[in-house]
């Protein structure tokens, strides 16, 4: 693939990205949004829809997690990067879905910071900011030494 159009696939791909983290309140229903905008620290912790608000988590995670390997493919253009991004992302999922729950249904204000903390890194495409320079690195170190 052209660099041109490798730039153009990424640019759009990213600006999905931004435009999933811009419309989030009309796509999601999150009900921890305001919470942690306010001064949660000091209010009471809001009523929500269990189920509906672990779907929507996991919808959310599930289109950043789309565009996240559609970005990483672009980028690498190798699908063992794509096929081993698939299994991190799974793992990490399972594990931060798991803590997410745990943190719902064990709530107290102690562990406010630790729900948002892990709410974050579900419904924010963070895991892509690791993996890029962990998968260049990983390219450029093969290469020189092939070339060695």
């Amino acid at each position: 693939m052209k660099k041109r159009y490798k730039i153009i696939m990424i640019s759009f791909l990213v600006i999905l990205l931004a435009m999933v983290r811009f419309f989030e309140n009309q796509l999601f229903y999150d009900p921890l949004l305001e919470f942690y905008e306010a001064d949660y620290l000091h209010n009471s912790f809001p009523y929500f829809e269990t189920g509906k608000l672990f779907a929507n988590v996991l919808l959310r995670y599930l289109i950043n997690t789309i565009i996240s390997l559609g970005i990483l493919y672009v980028t690498f253009f190798d699908k063992n990067i794509l096929e081993f991004s698939v299994y991190l992302y799974s793992i990490f999922f399972v594990i931060c879905f798991t803590a997410f729950v745990f943190l719902i249904f064990e709530i107290e204000s102690e562990n406010f910071l630790a729900l948002f903390y892990v709410r974050r890194f579900l419904i924010h495409p963070i895991l892509v900011l690791i993996l890029m320079p962990a998968f260049y690195y990983y390219r450029r170190k093969n290469v020189h030494e092939i070339k060695s």
